[in-house]
């Protein structure tokens, strides 16, 4: 078998990535990713999401070990508060998790040849390129290029939104039925998205700005 292995983070973009894999009938397997981080509410999300495409085969790989060593980040250090705020502000720099895609695509790389899947497919997008160096462009290159030289070219890995806006993917979950109210961004992880941090903000102009209503419940 051929297609493709989704990482589902159960976020709004990952959701979108699946739906639109799912139509062009390329998806086989998602896989998420349980590294300790403090927003576990969007795992929860994902196994949720994952249900809607029965004919997806979806399981949870277990990276809590290794981001146990983290420290330091506000995603996986409960002692360092999440930053509210726009996404693309100073402050947001305190949620890089070091060298997390490096790791999950290279995770997802050996599953996706066990499993028989030719590409890995990961929902970074532009919006992510000021924050995150292992979101941007010369990242995704240069890991794609690891990825076939590790796997003898039997694996690639694409990037479908790299160059896409957080509203560009707000009106492809249109496009393509995305269940993206299902998903989960707010890195806070309480009952409610906070609409405080970065990432519940962007997920606000997002909605409003490609003029699509917002499933979204806020706190605020």
């Amino acid at each position: 078998m051929t297609g493709s292995l989704v990482l589902l983070s159960g976020g709004m973009d990952s959701t979108v990535a699946l739906a639109r894999e799912a139509l062009d009938h390329r998806a086989k397997f998602a896989l998420s990713v349980d590294y300790g981080q403090r927003h576990r509410k969007e795992l929860s999300a994902a196994v949720r999401i994952a249900a809607e495409y029965p004919e997806i085969e979806h399981e949870v790989l277990d990276l809590t070990g290794w981001g146990r060593l983290l420290t330091g980040s506000a995603l996986t250090d409960p002692r360092v508060p999440v930053p509210h705020g726009h996404y693309a502000a100073p402050a947001m720099a305190i949620t890089i998790v070091p060298n997390r895609n490096a790791v999950l695509l290279m995770a997802a790389a050996g599953v996706a040849i066990a499993v028989g899947c030719d590409e890995v497919v990961i929902a970074v997008h532009a919006g992510d390129h000021p924050v995150y160096p292992d979101c941007r462009p010369e990242f995704i290159d240069q890991i794609n290029r690891a990825t076939a030289l590790a796997t003898d070219q039997a694996v690639t890995i694409r990037a479908p939104f790299l160059n896409y806006t957080k509203t560009d993917i707000a009106l492809q979950s249109a496009i393509y039925a995305a269940p993206v109210h299902l998903s989960w961004s707010c890195y806070e992880g309480g009952e409610r998205h906070c609409g405080r941090c970065g990432t519940c903000q962007e997920r606000i102009e997002a909605f409003l700005d490609a003029g699509i209503h917002d499933p979204t419940l806020y706190a605020l």
